[in-house]
């Protein structure tokens, strides 16, 4: 199913970003009012969280609107770079979060100074992680729908909140209960910790569809498969794909008979890449037709043209 798909409403992606921007504004009244009766720095931790998260959520409202615009004439490949973009910002402020709470955190644990009130704080922090909980099984929803790297990018935030906010209860608690005063700080550093790995993992996603990274190659290897039902096409080689936002595209060299009209391998071809997109939704495909016999020299032959061979072979 197309992100772009609205179901009767506004399209998929757009509808995981207005929730997420919802769920930020109501954990940060929440968190702001529990931080300043609790005075405990897990707390002030997870409030920073969710500010950046507000702040992430509105660039990730205003991406997906982006990328979600058709191609134009100075975008021909469209916009699904947006998300990828808004990713990489959503990633910065994570990164700024976690040293920030880092530094709040082995400023408390020097010095020291009490955490009053954390039944407020156990209470708050339940209800976000409920809200929290409601919000990621919905975002998952929506990426198994649309593949979007900016909710995805969202989503493993929100993930790390759900630890985050048990983390929090567990400060208090200790801190309260039990009289272990240096616990509150020490889970602020493993929290700041947390969000730190959370950062590298999105920008590492966000990099990739930056920098045109070819598909999984599981995924390659399917696409070539559904290609080889065409008894048609001979010796697929030189493919080339990359994902830009909800959209793939794919383009590769196929041999076809020399004497074969122009309107005869169109059909053909026409053929193929209607089946190509049955089984990848929302790929743009472009391939380029080789007489059979002609020999390419490529530099660095890749993988498909063994495959097909192999798959040619088992016939």
């Amino acid at each position: 199913m197309s992100a772009a798909d609205t179901g009767g409403g506004l399209p998929l992606n757009v509808r995981a970003a207005l929730a997420s921007v919802g769920t930020a504004l109501f954990l940060l009244v929440l968190k702001t009012w529990a931080s300043i009766a609790t005075g405990s720095v897990a707390m002030l931790g997870s409030l920073a969280d969710t500010g950046l998260d507000l702040a992430a959520s509105l660039v990730l409202l205003f991406s997906v609107r982006y990328a979600a615009m058709p191609p134009d004439e100075d975008h021909r490949f469209g916009h699904g770079k947006a998300e990828s973009l808004a990713a990489l910002f959503q990633v910065a402020l994570i990164a700024v979060s976690a040293a920030l709470i880092a530094w709040r955190a082995v400023e408390r644990l020097l010095k020291g100074a009490p955490v009053e009130q954390a039944e407020s704080g156990i209470i708050v922090s339940v209800i976000a992680i409920i809200a929290t909980f409601g919000l990621v099984a919905y975002q998952k929803s929506i990426i198994r729908r649309t593949g979007s790297v900016a909710i995805e990018a969202d989503n493993l935030h929100y993930q790390s909140d759900l630890l985050l906010n048990l983390s929090v209860i567990a400060a208090l608690v200790l801190d309260q209960y039990l009289g272990l005063g240096w616990t509150d700080p020490l889970f602020g550093v493993a929290i700041a910790l947390w969000l730190g790995w959370n950062a590298f993992r999105g920008a590492s996603r966000a990099i990739d569809q930056l920098m045109d990274k070819e598909w999984p190659e599981e995924k390659r290897l399917a696409f070539i498969e559904v290609a080889h039902r065409h008894e048609e096409l001979k010796n697929l080689h030189d493919l080339r794909t990359r994902t830009s936002g909800n959209r793939d595209f794919a383009q590769f060299h196929v041999d076809m008979p020399a004497k074969m009209t122009v309107a005869e391998s169109h059909d053909i071809i026409h053929r193929v890449e209607d089946d190509l997109r049955t089984h990848f939704p929302d790929v743009e495909v472009l391939i380029h037709i080789d007489p059979e016999g002609h020999v390419d020299e490529p530099d660095n032959p890749l993988v498909e043209e063994d495959q097909f061979k192999k798959l040619e072979g088992s016939e």
